[in-house]
C-alpha cells in the first residue's frame, strides 16, 4: 500500500508548531489566551453527525480493485488520480489482469465445502449492477467467517433469496462479484475526494438493525423484534422493542423520541428513557 509522504512532513511540521506554541505561550496572559481561544473557535460547530450505510453489501463489493477500473470501450470510463493510494481490498488489475492472491487464489476458491460455487472473485458489468440480495442471517455469517478462515462465504451467504437472471449464472457464487469504477462510477468519483474506511471493522453479525443498534450503542443486547411500535413508524418489519435500561442509557441519558432511517427510507422508531 502507498503511503503519501506528505503525511510524514505534516507530523513533523505539527509537532515543531506545538513547540513553538509551549514556549511563546507561556507568557501570554489569560486574556490573549481567552482572545486566541475565542477566535480558533468555529463559526459552523458540528450539530448533527449522519452516518449513510448500504445494507449487506462489504467493502470489496464496491471497491475491491480499487482505483483500478477494468475500463472496456463500451462502458463508463473511470481513471484515478495518479496519487491515488491503492486500499486494502481484493487486489489490482496490471494491464487489465488480476493480479494478487485474493482474486487469483481465493480461499473460497479452494475450500471443497462450498462445492461447485468455489470460485474466485469476479467482475459485475453494468448490465449486472442488479443483483440478487445475498443471505445476512447472524448464524450464517458467522458460518461464512468460518472461525477467521474466511472461506465459506459461496456455502453459508451466498444467495439469499433470488429470481432468474439475477444471479448471472454464479448461484451461490454470486457473493463472490464485485463492481469497479465502471459501474459504480459516482462511488469511486468520491473515494477521489474523501477518506476510505478500508479497514473498519464491525464487532457484530446479522442484517442491518442489529448493526445500526451497535453503531450507535455499542451492543443490542437485549432489543428485541416487536409489534408493539409507535403507529407512524411502522413502515417496516424491522420493528425494535427497547426492553432494557443498558442499551437506552448507553445511547441517550434523556427521554426523546427518534426515527433512525434504514434501507428503502424505512423508519426504525423508539423511545430511549432515562
Amino acid at each position: 500500500m502507498r503511503i503519501r509522504p506528505m503525511v510524514m512532513a505534516i507530523s513533523r511540521l505539527a509537532a515543531t508548531a506545538a513547540g513553538i506554541y509551549l514556549l511563546s505561550g507561556a507568557g501570554l496572559s489569560d486574556t490573549s489566551r481567552a482572545q486566541d481561544y475565542a477566535a480558533s473557535v468555529t463559526t459552523t460547530p458540528i450539530q448533527h453527525l449522519v452516518v449513510i450505510f448500504q445494507e449487506n453489501v462489504s467493502f470489496d463489493h464496491y471497491f475491491g480493485t480499487y482505483p483500478d477500473a477494468l475500463n472496456p470501450p463500451s462502458e463508463q470510463f473511470f481513471h484515478a488520480s495518479d496519487d491515488t493510494p491503492s486500499v486494502n481490498g481484493l487486489g489490482r488489475l496490471v494491464e487489465g489482469a488480476p493480479d494478487g492472491v485474493l482474486l487469483t487464489d481465493n480461499p473460497n476458491r479452494n475450500n471443497p465445502g462450498n462445492a461447485s460455487n468455489a470460485i474466485n472473485p469476479f467482475r459485475l458489468s453494468p448490465s449486472q449492477a442488479a443483483t440478487c440480495d445475498q443471505d445476512h442471517n447472524y448464524g450464517h455469517e458467522q458460518q461464512a467467517f468460518d472461525q477467521g478462515l474466511m472461506d465459506l462465504f459461496p456455502a453459508t451467504v451466498g444467495v439469499g433469496s433470488c429470481k432468474q437472471p439475477y444471479d448471472w449464472g454464479k448461484s451461490q457464487g454470486l457473493v463472490m462479484g464485485y463492481f469497479d469504477g465502471n459501474t459504480v462510477t459516482a462511488l469511486w468519483n468520491y473515494a477521489q475526494n474523501y477518506a476510505m474506511s478500508d479497514n473498519s471493522f464491525g464487532t457484530t453479525f446479522g442484517p442491518s438493525t442489529p448493526g445500526l443498534l451497535n453503531l450507535i450503542a455499542g451492543n443490542t443486547y437485549p432489543a428485541t423484534p416487536s409489534a408493539s411500535m409507535p403507529r407512524s413508524c411502522r413502515t417496516t418489519p424491522d420493528r425494535v422493542h427497547w426492553s432494557a435500561t443498558s442499551t437506552r442509557q448507553a445511547m441517550f441519558a434523556r427521554r426523546e423520541q427518534r426515527c433512525s432511517w434504514v434501507e428503502k427510507i424505512s423508519a426504525i422508531c423508539s423511545t430511549h428513557l432515562p
